[in-house]
Formats: structure tokens, sequence, C-alpha cells
């Protein structure tokens, strides 16, 4: 099973076709950020649901007790990269509002169902993600 940069390298090289279906027939997009003190690229490979246009990502981290650094780049630099098997695209992140949350937390944990033990064994609200394609 692929995880972290081989995953990333795959999915690329591939244009999705491994690593695009992950565990517990779950689907990946790879995210790409900009590190807020860095300024480097950064990309992450994420379960992710769609939600009409938009895509859906949860930032879990887990249930560490900080969100991932991915989430906090995107806190400062919203403008990302977005990969979906072949289809490469700009988009716009933002973190859904409590309303968005209350509605779309249920189909994230309904394809992940660990988001729900995060969520129990953390103090931190976890985000959900909304990706707005801008191009």
């Amino acid at each position: 099973m692929l995880f972290g940069r081989e995953h990333v390298e795959r999915y690329q090289a591939s244009d999705g076709e491994e690593g695009h279906d992950w565990l517990k027939g779950t689907t990946v997009l790879l995210l790409t950020t900009t590190g807020r003190r860095t300024g480097k690229s950064r990309t992450t490979p994420l379960i992710y649901r769609t939600d009409g246009p938009d895509f859906v990502v949860v930032a879990s981290n887990g249930g560490a007790p900080d969100s991932p650094s991915w989430y906090k780049n995107l806190t400062t630099h919203p403008e990302v990269g977005v990969q979906v098997k072949g289809d490469r695209f700009t988009a716009r992140a933002r973190t859904a509002s409590e309303a968005e949350k209350e509605r779309l937390w249920p189909r994230m944990a309904a394809v992940w169902p660990d988001y729900d033990e995060y969520q129990a064994k953390t103090d931190r609200p976890i985000p959900v993600v909304i990706l707005q394609r801008t191009a």
C-alpha cells in the first residue's frame, strides 16, 4: 500500500492510476501547498470526496493535538495545487463553516470512519477543508 513520498511520486507519474484508489475503498487526491515559513511547495496525499464542483478533505492529523502542516500552510497561502487522477488544477482552499462542516463531516466519516475516532481523541475541532477550483 502506498504512503507518504512514494504515494505522491507514483500518483504523479501514473496520473493517479496508482494511488487514487486507496485503502478501504477510499479515493485520494494530491494537495500541494506553499510552506508558510519556507515558501517551498509540499504535496500531500489526502482522502477526498466531492461536494458539487468542490473537493473536500479533512485536516485530522490522525487526531493529534495540532493541525497538520498542510492545513497551517493553506491558512496562510490559500491558493493551492490539486491533482485528481490526471486532472491538475489550482484551487482556493478554505475552512468549512460550522454549518458546512455539520453537513460534510458525516459524508467524510462514512468513507473513513477513523475520522470520528480521531475527533474523539483530540480537544481541537478537526477542520474540514473545501477546495474550490479556480483554473
